[in-house]
C-alpha cells in the first residue's frame, strides 16, 4: 500500500466519529511500520482522546520509527485533551503523513512545524480535498463561528412539498426517510418554524439504532408554539430551544417551565433575526443546523445568507395543485439572473427517489452586488 491507499483507511476511521465529535474534527489515524499497519483509532467523542492518541494506544508493537497518517493536522495546543504532537514526540514516531491543515489559529500550521522542529519528516496535503470535505462542518464553524447550515426538503418532480390540501405523508419511501434519520444523527441540531409545528406538530427526533438526538430549534417569532406541542411536551428529554422576539418574561417562563431553553431574538424587517440566531447559537458551540422548516423559513434562510448545503430529496411522483407549497417560497428573486446559485451537485439514488446535494455558491452572489431583487 502507498500513501494514498494508507490515508484512505484513515479517512474510513474518521467518519466513524459522525455524529459524535462536534464541536471537534473527524479525525482518523493509522500507524504503519515495516509495511505493517500496528495501529488505528479515531477520535470518537468530544472531549476524549483525539485520534493520534487513540491509534498509538492500539498500537501492537512499538511505533517508534513508524510512520503515522492522521487526516488533519495533529494539535498542538493544550485543549480538552493534550497535544497530539507531544505524544507522537514522545512515541518516536518517524514521519507524519497528514491530510489537511488545521483551520483552528491555535494549530494553523503549528503542528507540523513543532514535528519537523523535532526532526520528525512530514509529508503534507495526501488527498487533501477529501479530507477538507469531511470536516466542511468544522471548518466553516472555525472561520466563522456560526452553524453550517443544511437545507432539506423532500419533494416531488414537479416541486410540491406537499397536496394541495396540506398532507405531506409521506412524499419520498422507506430509503430516502432513512437517510434523513442519518442525518439527523450527523447534524448538531435540527430547526423548524413555528409553521411546521402548527402544521404537523413533529418531534423532530433520531430513529436511527444507535443514533443521537439532534438539539431542537424552533424560530417562532410571535410566541404561538403550544405548550402541548410534542417538542416542548418532550423538552426535558431533548435539548430544545424556542428562538422568539416575545419580550413577555411570564409567556416565556411557562416554557421554561416545561424544560425549554428561550433565546430573545430581535426583529429585522418584521422578522426573527436570523444572523443574529447564528451568532447565538454559534456561542453555544453549534455548530451544524438541518434546517427542515417550510418554504418561508427556507426563504428567509436564503435571504440572509446562512444557507451553506441544499439536500433535495426527490420523489418520481407529480402533485399539482396552484396552491400546493413548495420548498422555498417568500418574495423569490425578480429575474433567473438574480438566481441562488449552486455548485458541486451529486446525485444519490435511495430506492425509487433521488437525493440531490448541492452547495451555495455564495461568491457568485457576492459578486453579483448582493441584491436579488433589483
Amino acid at each position: 500500500m502507498n500513501d494514498t491507499e494508507y490515508m484512505q483507511l484513515a479517512l474510513q476511521y474518521a467518519k466513524k466519529g459522525e455524529g459524535w465529535v462536534a464541536p471537534n474534527p473527524m479525525v482518523g489515524a493509522v500507524i504503519v511500520k515495516e509495511g505493517r499497519v500496528i495501529g488505528a483509532g479515531w477520535h470518537q467523542k468530544c472531549g476524549e482522546p483525539h485520534a493520534e492518541r487513540n491509534a498509538l494506544a492500539s498500537c501492537s508493537e512499538s511505533p517508534r520509527g513508524a510512520t503515522m497518517y492522521v487526516t488533519l493536522e495533529p494539535c498542538c495546543h493544550q485543549g480538552r485533551q493534550p497535544p497530539c504532537t507531544e505524544a507522537i514526540l514522545k512515541a518516536q514516531i518517524g514521519r507524519v503523513v497528514t491530510g489537511a491543515l488545521d483551520p483552528n489559529p491555535l494549530v494553523a500550521g503549528g503542528g507540523i512545524r513543532m514535528l519537523r522542529e523535532h526532526g520528525v519528516a512530514v509529508t503534507e496535503h495526501i488527498l487533501k480535498e477529501e479530507c477538507e470535505k469531511l470536516n466542511e462542518i468544522f471548518f466553516h464553524y472555525i472561520g466563522t463561528n456560526r452553524p453550517f447550515v443544511v437545507m432539506k426538503y423532500a419533494m416531488t418532480m414537479d416541486g410540491k412539498i406537499a397536496a394541495y390540501t396540506g398532507a405531506s405523508k409521506w412524499i419520498t419511501g422507506a430509503a430516502a426517510l432513512e437517510h434523513v434519520q442519518a442525518q439527523r444523527n450527523r447534524y448538531t441540531a435540527i430547526m423548524v418554524g413555528v409553521g411546521t409545528v402548527l402544521a404537523d406538530d413533529p418531534m423532530l427526533s433520531c430513529r436511527m439504532p444507535g443514533g443521537k438526538n439532534p438539539v431542537r430549534i424552533l424560530c417562532d417569532t410571535n410566541l404561538r408554539t403550544p405548550l402541548t406541542a410534542q417538542t416542548v411536551a418532550t423538552a426535558n428529554q431533548i435539548r430544545t430551544i424556542i428562538a422568539t422576539c416575545c419580550t413577555d418574561e411570564m409567556k416565556k417562563d411557562a416554557y421554561r417551565h416545561m424544560g425549554c431553553e428561550i433565546l430573545t431574538i430581535q426583529k429585522r424587517d418584521g422578522r426573527l433575526d436570523l444572523l443574529q440566531l447564528m451568532e447565538k447559537l454559534g456561542q453555544q458551540q453549534i455548530d451544524s443546523i438541518l434546517l427542515e422548516g417550510g418554504g418561508t423559513l427556507n426563504w428567509a434562510a436564503l435571504e440572509c445568507g446562512i444557507v451553506q448545503k441544499v439536500q433535495a430529496y426527490i420523489a418520481p411522483k407529480l402533485f399539482g395543485g396552484q396552491e400546493a407549497k413548495t420548498p422555498v417560497e417568500g418574495a423569490g428573486v425578480s429575474a433567473p439572473s438574480k438566481a441562488f446559485l449552486l455548485k458541486n451537485s451529486k446525485m444519490t439514488k435511495l430506492g425509487d427517489d433521488f437525493l440531490i446535494e448541492s452547495e451555495v455558491d455564495w461568491h457568485v452572489y457576492r459578486d453579483c452586488g448582493g441584491n436579488r431583487n433589483n
